[in-house]
């Protein structure tokens, strides 16, 4: 099986491809909110110095269990030799299921407003806003809606998947990518050349103070890092587990890293000027998106060209996060039993589909799915994937596979940052993430 897998063409199409997972809703939903929450410029920083000392070592170790494994979550955990590997593979495979249902149905809202936005430029209305699920009791409009949408998101994804890696996923990873990043360098022109757009600047990124310098900065910074890269022992395992033995893992790591946090700090210029422009409230999560932004578009001259822009980059960029995780499952059904890949694909297809269903019934289905099958889950994944790579994996195969496709052996002192800082920042994570989210205990702040 190992022999006959499928590898990225070129290291542009690896980049893009494992950009394009980690760049998701999460970095336009979350990240904006997060900067104007937490300290604006010292959340930043903190934030940069997360990804780069604790976010790509995690990454670096997750690409390497899968490289060495050729394995995906459904078997890479049990290979590596982690005690209950089998049991974790199996639990990981079934949150993403889950994972994969309720995000369905967001990239679905994401495609919805972009298609409200195309309409206008006919000078047609619709409201998009009627796809969105109400916080309490059924609407069956929003229902019906959101049924189409997520059936053909979860459609879109099975054509990408049964193509493969290098004609599928690698191939749409280096059509969108280099469109979102364009997308949102227009968008960031718009924004700052708005009157008193400074102001805004200087708002959010501007706002440096030594006093948010604090636990409750440093832990949410760190949070947004693992989170960010969408670490968790299921995307970038699998795809790990289609590196060659030429793709140097911590070099590829590196940029992938900046490339997501240079995505993350685009889409916060492309934001947050413009809503203090015109005096909105940063809200988290979806409002965000399809509340605040909608009204910021509204307010600019040829304001649906901008926003169709906005959410056709985010919907591209959604739509990568979604394959990943389809493809998550898909690799665990291939390479554990003899159904074929496009099988696999449409029973997937269609599971996902019946899974999707409780989410787009109300607000108080969805949120929960999100914080435990998204935030908490992602944590817990992330953590087992760096314990099993330092410390499962016999050391010297474990340096080995990290220094493949270098010139010069893997730096111990970083193994061993992997080994002991990692797992327990991670770990520190999860538990604030645990107690405040699950418990409603306020731990720090």
């Amino acid at each position: 099986m190992a022999s006959k897998r499928e590898t990225f063409t070129t290291n542009f199409g690896l980049l893009m491809t494992m950009i394009g997972v980690a760049v998701g809703l999460g970095n336009v939903w979350r990240f904006p909110y997060m900067v104007s929450k937490f300290g604006g410029a010292a959340f930043v920083f903190i934030y940069l110095l997360a990804v780069l000392f604790i976010a790509i070592p995690a990454l670096m170790a997750e690409w390497t269990l899968g490289r060495y494994t050729r394995r995906g979550t459904l078997g890479a955990f049990e290979k590596a030799g982690l005690p209950g590997g089998k049991y974790a593979g199996y639990f990981f495979f079934c949150i993403v299921i889950f994972a994969a249902g309720y995000y369905s149905v967001a990239v679905g809202w994401v495609g919805y407003y972009a298609f409200a936005e195309m309409v206008r430029a006919f000078g047609r209305e619709i409201h998009p806003q009627a796809i969105l699920f109400p916080k309490t009791g059924f609407v069956p409009t929003s229902f019906l809606l959101q049924l189409l949408m997520t059936a053909i998101v979860i459609s879109s994804c099975g054509l990408v998947l049964v193509k493969g890696l290098r004609q599928g996923i690698e191939k749409i990873s280096k059509l969108i990518m280099p469109m979102l990043f364009i997308i949102l360098i227009i968008l960031i022109i718009r924004t700052v050349t708005l009157e008193k757009a400074g102001d805004g600047i200087r708002k959010y990124f501007g706002n440096f103070s030594l006093n948010s310098f604090n636990s409750v900065t440093i832990a949410a910074a760190l949070g947004q890092a693992i989170f960010s890269l969408s670490l968790g022992g299921t995307f970038m395992v699998i795809y790990g587990s289609y590196l060659n033995k030429a793709s140097g893992i911590p070099k590829n790591a590196v940029f992938t890293g900046l490339g997501d946090a240079i995505a993350a700090l685009m889409a916060g210029l492309a934001i947050l000027p413009a809503v203090a422009v015109f005096n909105l409230e940063v809200f988290s999560g979806p409002n965000l998106i399809f509340v605040t932004l909608p009204n910021v578009f509204a307010e600019l001259p040829v304001g649906w060209l901008f926003g169709l822009l906005f959410f056709l980059g985010l919907f591209g960029a959604a739509f990568l996060s979604d394959v990943a995780a389809f493809e998550v499952l898909t690799a665990g059904i291939v390479d554990n039993t003899r159904i074929s890949r496009k099988k696999a694909v449409l029973l997937l297809c269609a599971i996902v589909f019946l899974v999707a269903l409780p989410p787009m019934i109300s607000e108080k289905i969805f949120i929960p799915w999100d914080l435990t099958f998204g935030s908490g889950m992602q944590t817990l994944g992330a953590l087992l994937a760096v314990i099993t790579t330092v410390w499962c994996i016999k050391r010297s195969d474990a340096l080995k596979e990290f220094a493949q496709g270098r010139n010069k052996p893997f730096p111990p002192l970083l193994y061993w940052w992997m080994r002991l800082v990692i797992p327990a920042v991670i770990l520190l994570v999860g538990v604030l993430w645990l107690l405040e989210k699950v418990f409603k205990i306020i731990t720090i702040g």
